[in-house]
């Protein structure tokens, strides 16, 4: 029986080795929150309740927003939401002006929290707001929950061809969604924005004519991720016997496309 010679099964180690290596997605953020403490190099808080600019955060939410409703624990990220007397507190991090980029894959591996009147999200918002206020700046919803509505999963693009009650948006029925950890992933290209629970693909945002309305997803992002109480969206009734509760991420990765 013939034998390979030793010269060649290099030679097609050596190929499918470059292939494998060529086909491998570069990871340019990675957080597992394994630390003691938030990482502010990347991260930073909003506070308080969004006055007086932005008072209720845009949406008449009721939550104040601290530092100390976002904390890391046994290798997770975990944003509480409480209340005290008549007031309602959680946290708000985001990595503006630290971390933003330009397309590129989503994932974030996360636990929703439970109870009419909470609202987590995980989502980006165009670097520009400051300038090119918002709708116009762009918004990519990854995941959206509200607990009014068990098992049903949002995702959402908001811009100024759409905005608010937006039309670019795709509900997704999942039983029992709350149970567990969940990977939430969306994939940013030039010719798309498509979105996937658990790597399901739910939902595809693709205008067949961009253009600055409809398609503000040219520029860099940055990550949001909050615990909203009440607003707009997540109420306006709160069950004030559900607190405190917990949205836990275990882990974020952010691949360059």
């Amino acid at each position: 029986m013939k034998t390979i010679a030793p010269i060649y099964v290099l030679f097609f180690m050596i190929i499918f080795f470059s292939c494998e290596k060529k086909n491998e997605k570069k990871l340019i953020f990675h957080q597992d929150f394994n630390s003691e403490n938030l990482d502010t190099k990347f991260w930073s808080y909003d506070l308080g309740n969004g006055c007086p600019n932005l008072c209720g955060w845009g949406n008449n939410e009721r939550q104040l927003y601290t530092k100390e409703n976002v904390s890391l624990k046994d290798g997770n990220l975990v944003i509480k939401a409480t209340k005290k007397d008549s007031s309602y507190f959680s946290g708000k991090i985001h990595t503006k002006s630290k971390f933003e980029f330009t397309y590129g894959t989503i994932e974030v591996k996360a636990k929703l929290p439970k109870g009419h009147g909470l609202w987590p999200a995980i989502w980006m918002l165009g670097y520009d707001i400051d300038k090119n206020t918002w709708p116009a700046c762009g918004e990519i919803d990854i995941m959206e929950y509200v607990g009014k509505e068990p098992s049903t999963i949002y995702n959402s693009l908001h811009n100024s061809s759409s905005y608010g009650n937006t039309i670019n948006s795709k509900k997704t029925t999942i039983d029992h969604i709350e149970e567990g950890f969940h990977v939430y992933k969306t994939k940013w290209t030039k010719e798309s924005i498509v979105f996937y629970i658990d790597d399901e693909e739910v939902y595809t945002y693709a205008p067949n004519k961009k253009d600055e309305k409809n398609w503000p997803y040219d520029k860099p992002f940055y990550l949001i991720l909050n615990l909203a109480i009440g607003g707009n969206f997540g109420g306006p009734e709160v069950d004030d016997t559900i607190f405190p509760q917990e949205f836990i991420i275990d882990d974020i990765k952010i691949y360059a496309n």
